[in-house]
């Protein structure tokens, strides 16, 4: 509390005891007493205020609490004395007046000391839990009853490990996830690379005949080409994620982007010996979105398929109006997807077993980038439930809508 709040409590207590008097006796009565209760509490609020301002040299807080009282008690009495000697009270009176006064200071004292220590427990409790957040212990530090303030430090403190907690697991599993991911690159970067060296030192070595030689280097541009693809991927990626996104978005005939990406993979399909074909619905709404990007997804999710369907099997591309906007579905009958896979179908170099397991020089990036262009585009995908095959769904919100 400030001074000047003090002093204006002062001055109206003054006043209410002057007041008092004047009815009770008389206004002479009443100028008097108002005038030795102001000699009374002024230096007792100055000396209370100067104390407070430099409590802390007293030591502990129970000592500060009695030092406080003792000064308050002590300057009462040295004012109740000289209200005494104005009054012209009997040394008796006056003497038997000081003995209750400091008898009720001892006692004010010591009631101090013991709140004090109380309080100071709690303290305590709050700061070894702090300390040992900061040591870096998750168990539950401290459990006070609501009621005070130093419960809800308490409590926020609590709140504080638990939230470290939480950061501290989250931490761990990025770092989890960054490990994975660059022993992941490593491994699909090192494939091509090992072919790359093992196929030039053969063929400068003079290890191999002239035939065997020209196929080794004929298999050079497909190995180069798949670390493009694997280096573009990463980049596309890592622009996704990060929303460093710079293409527009523009109404999309879907009908046609589908029939389009099934012509350009058809012979692709042909040549696996499994049927592929477009089934969207007629007279579906344009939808928002990027032509070059939905080409992409659609590509990724047809090759995904072919490469999961064995010979004589189907994929199939359908899309449907849904209430969202659009719902696109890419379709095989493949072996599906395994129970304890289905959670992370679309995390980057993913490998798993039955049909979302990895071969070849496919790096596992490809239904990563779908989910990240999807949702760039304001819409979803995801793994659809299926008797036979697996099913992958995705949305798009149609061109109407806002953006």
């Amino acid at each position: 509390m400030s001074v000047g709040r003090s002093f204006l409590l002062l001055a109206l207590g003054v006043m209410a005891g002057g007041l008092t008097m004047t009815l009770r006796y008389d206004d002479r009565d009443g100028l008097l007493t108002a005038v030795l209760l102001a000699l009374l509490g002024t230096p007792v609020l100055a000396l209370t205020h100067l104390f407070a301002r430099r409590r802390g040299r007293a030591g502990s807080l129970s000592r500060q609490f009695v030092a406080g009282v003792g000064l308050v008690v002590g300057t009462a009495l040295l004012g109740v004395g000289v209200v005494a000697s104005v009054l012209f009270v009997s040394p008796h009176d006056a003497f038997t007046m000081a003995l209750l006064l400091a008898f009720a200071g001892g006692l004010a004292a010591y009631s101090a000391w013991l709140l004090a220590n109380a309080v100071l427990r709690d303290l305590h409790r709050v700061h070894d839990g702090i300390v040992a957040i900061g040591d870096g212990e998750s168990a539950p530090l401290m459990d006070m009853t609501p009621g005070d303030e130093i419960a809800e430090l308490a409590g926020a403190a609590e709140q504080m490990r638990r939230q470290l907690a939480d950061r501290e697991a989250e931490r761990d599993a990025a770092e989890a996830a960054r490990r994975r991911l660059i022993a992941s690159i490593s491994h699909d970067l090192r494939t091509p690379l090992t072919a790359l060296q093992l196929v030039s030192r053969a063929v400068e070595d003079g290890l191999v005949n002239e035939d065997t030689g020209r196929q080794y280097l004929e298999q050079i541009p497909s190995l180069v080409r798949s670390l493009d693809d694997l280096i573009e991927d990463l980049f596309e990626l890592s622009r996704l994620e990060a929303g460093e996104i710079t293409w527009s978005l523009e109404p999309v005939e879907l009908c046609d982007l589908i029939d389009e990406s099934v012509d350009a993979m058809r012979l692709q399909a042909e040549h696996a010996g499994i049927t592929l074909r477009a089934d969207p619905s007629q007279n579906l709404r344009p939808v928002l979105g990027n032509p070059e990007k939905l080409r992409r997804v659609l590509r990724n999710l047809i090759q995904n398929a072919l490469r999961h369907t064995p010979p004589h099997g189907s994929v199939t591309v359908g899309a449907r109006s849904s209430v969202d906007g659009v719902e696109v579905e890419v379709a095989d009958t493949g072996t599906g997807v395994q129970p304890a896979d289905r959670h992370q179908l679309f995390d980057a170099f993913f490998r798993g077993g039955g049909a979302v397991s990895r071969s070849g020089r496919e790096a596992g990036l490809g239904l990563t980038i779908c989910r990240a262009i999807i949702e760039a585009h304001g819409g979803r995908i995801w793994l659809a439930d299926s008797v036979r095959g697996t099913r992958v769904r995705f949305t798009l919100r149609p061109a109407s809508s806002e953006h």
